[in-house]
């Protein structure tokens, strides 16, 4: 699946919802490429363009 919910990538990731909040606000995950906010206000996550940071693939 591409997109997960930013509960369930915090979650699977181990990564806490206040650590990936804090790289949207900063601008390191990019909003419409890591994370999108869906017409009914949820955040979901890209998890390829996630891994591709991760692995340093995509910045």
């Amino acid at each position: 699946m591409k997109w997960k919910t930013l509960d369930k990538f915090s979650e699977e990731s181990g990564m806490t919802k206040e650590a990936i909040r804090a790289l949207k606000k900063k601008g390191i995950w990019r909003e419409k490429l890591h994370w999108v906010k869906a017409a009914n206000g949820r955040i979901f996550i890209n998890v390829g363009a996630v891994e591709q940071w991760i692995e340093g693939k995509l910045a």
